[in-house]
């Protein structure tokens, strides 16, 4: 970007779950699913916090450009920051000990085993478990010192006219692309239903563990680590003239796995000594022993 970020533009959230407990006041329920009342969780939109979520929008529509994308791109894809064994990774990541989640005070490890275990309790593949033990661990992108609102938030393409589906759409009026007339149409550098692959997404967790994972998965559970934060699309369907009919099919299991993310937290914590020996077997079954971040 050219410029020195404060901390308090790097940081706008007071943690960076703070976007998923914003997620569940504007989802509070999956697309076809009772899940719990929205009275359930607390609504942080009667709180000081809205402010700090808007303050996270605001930066993440205003920096999250098309050059953004591609500097972190050649920044952060050639996996060349850190290098370390997978269960290393793990306790490397549960240094973002979450304090201020209203929904649950467990640490990443704990959220990412609830829910995967509800994954593994419906009775889905092996493979779909294991995308729900690891669908967060992007967020590591953290720890290499990236600001939040360029780790998580709602993901959109970038390179072509920003939706009003996107939440706070009004905040991409300061974004240069906007202004851009290479960008700022409805198909911009793209074609009519080019497909997502062909689409440039704005930089987050997700992208960043699609391409650590591409080789490693089957394909659905890379869609659903790629857009699993894509809210645009698969809650408003604003994008559909990109998608391609491949896109929408594999779109089913980003659907299938949204509900598990957003509404697996439960009071009790799961055992994880109990159940790690099951996620060594799963891990070792489909990744590398090390991994290249």
């Amino acid at each position: 970007m050219g410029q020195e970020l404060t901390s308090k533009e790097n940081n706008p959230l007071d943690n960076i779950e703070d976007w998923e407990a914003d997620l569940k006041v504007r989802y509070p329920k999956p697309k076809a699913e009772e899940s719990k009342e929205k009275s359930d969780y607390r609504n942080y939109h009667d709180s000081e916090r809205v402010d700090t979520v808007k303050e996270f929008y605001r930066l993440n529509h205003l920096y999250q450009t098309v050059d953004f994308v591609k500097e972190k791109q050649a920044e952060f894809l050639n996996f060349d920051k850190k290098e370390m064994p997978f269960w290393e990774a793990i306790d490397y990541l549960n240094t973002l000990v979450d304090d201020s989640d209203p929904d649950t005070s467990l640490d990443q490890l704990q959220h990412l085993l609830q829910t995967s275990e509800a994954i593994r309790a419906d009775g889905h593949p092996d493979w779909f478990v294991l995308t729900g033990f690891i669908h967060d661990f992007g967020k590591i992108l953290c720890l290499f010192g990236e600001p939040q609102w360029a780790v998580v938030g709602d993901t959109f393409p970038v390179g072509c006219q920003h939706s009003d589906k996107i939440v706070y759409p009004e905040f991409f009026e300061a974004n240069p692309d906007s202004n851009d007339g290479r960008y700022n149409t409805k198909y911009g550098i793209y074609e009519k239903n080019t497909g997502l692959d062909n689409v440039n997404m704005s930089w987050g967790h997700d992208e960043y563990l699609y391409q650590m994972m591409k080789d490693h998965l089957p394909e659905p559970a890379l869609y659903m680590i790629r857009y699993h934060s894509f809210y645009a699309q698969h809650r408003e369907n604003a994008y559909d003239h990109l998608m391609n009919d491949h896109d929408r099919e594999m779109f089913k299991w980003v659907d299938k796995f949204n509900p598990y993310d957003l509404y697996s937290k439960v009071p009790v914590p799961p055992d994880a000594k109990a159940l790690r020996p099951y996620y060594e077997d799963l891990v070792a079954k489909y990744l590398p022993a090390t991994l290249k971040f």
